[in-house]
């Protein structure tokens, strides 16, 4: 809501992904607040009608409007519908906001026989958004939601299915932040001719239910470990914020933020963040192999590669 003060988005439209709880509930819930009309996907429509009921409240307050629209992300049939109604809907985005995502999942695929991880985080965004890029208004911004975890491990794309090499969750994870962020570096060199610009995002951690396949025991573990490798690397504590903090550069970036400064780049805290490879996967900063070009280019690729032969 600060980040957002003074702004009219009334007439201006966004798509949201993942709006049913957490860092999307609140992204969706700021901007309708200021009067946007968004669109907002959710797994299964049934069940989404009363955690939503805060996105509407704010949205009948302020003139603005909440469209719910089903999308799987683990189904490429499931994009492909909900691009299809998009594009027959034929209304332009002020942004597209990819918020949606699992994280440290146990070994399993998609619909489509993807790592899940990589299929829902990277692969079922990068589908829906290269279907619906018409559809972005010119001038406009794609934000692609990462995390601090892309730190852990860089993309590996030669087996990105984990198939000849043994599973761990969190370099999953790590790597499908990697998608993320290097799909917006590509995304924005791609689209920038239009106008269009596109950032990846590290919210910051929060309490949300993202972590939903960690016993308390495992992610009380887990900041105690996040803890002691700052302390080790001489940094200052890691410290939670509030959901409505978290939803703040994905805000900023959507509406706020110059394009021509955070085109291409890897946000946090409102901000551009610095490049800062030291080894240690709870540094702040971005590691430059989630900004190289090469990298993006050659992920976007074998992106279309895997769609295409799914």
């Amino acid at each position: 809501d600060e980040v957002l003060e003074g702004r009219d988005l009334s007439g201006s439209r966004f798509l949201v992904t993942g709006v049913s709880s957490g860092i999307g509930l609140e992204t969706a819930r700021a901007l309708a607040a200021r009067g946007a009309d968004v669109v907002g996907t959710i797994r299964s429509l049934g069940q989404a009608q009363d955690t939503t009921a805060v996105i509407r409240d704010a949205a009948a307050q302020s003139g603005g409007n909440l469209e719910l629209i089903e999308l799987d992300l683990a189904s490429l049939k499931s994009v492909d519908a909900a691009a299809k109604k998009l594009l027959s809907d034929g209304k332009p985005f002020a942004a597209v906001v990819a918020n949606a995502g699992v994280m440290a999942t146990p070994l399993g695929k998609t619909e489509d026989g993807f790592e899940t991880q990589f299929g829902i985080n990277h692969l079922g965004h990068f589908s829906l958004i290269t279907k619906i890029e018409t559809l972005i208004a010119d001038g406009g911004r794609v934000v692609v939601l990462s995390s601090q975890a892309h730190r852990v491990a860089d993309v590996d794309l030669d087996d990105p299915n984990f198939e000849n090499q043994n599973y761990d969750p969190f370099v999953s994870y790590g790597r499908s932040k990697v998608a993320n962020a290097l799909f917006a570096v590509e995304f924005d060199k791609r689209y920038r001719t239009r106008g269009i610009r596109a950032a990846s995002v590290m919210p910051g951690n929060s309490l949300t239910n993202l972590p939903r396949n960690f016993s308390e025991d495992e992610l009380q573990g887990l900041f105690a470990t996040v803890g002691k490798a700052r302390e080790d690397a001489g940094l200052p504590p890691a410290e939670l914020k509030e959901i409505s903090q978290a939803a703040a550069t994905s805000v900023w970036a959507a509406v706020v933020a110059d394009g021509d400064v955070i085109g291409g780049k890897y946000l946090e805290d409102c901000a551009v963040s610095p490049v800062n490879d030291l080894d240690n996967p709870f540094a702040d900063g971005v590691r430059s192999y989630a900004l190289d070009e090469k990298s993006s280019a050659a992920l976007w690729a074998k992106s279309e590669e895997l769609i295409k032969a799914a």
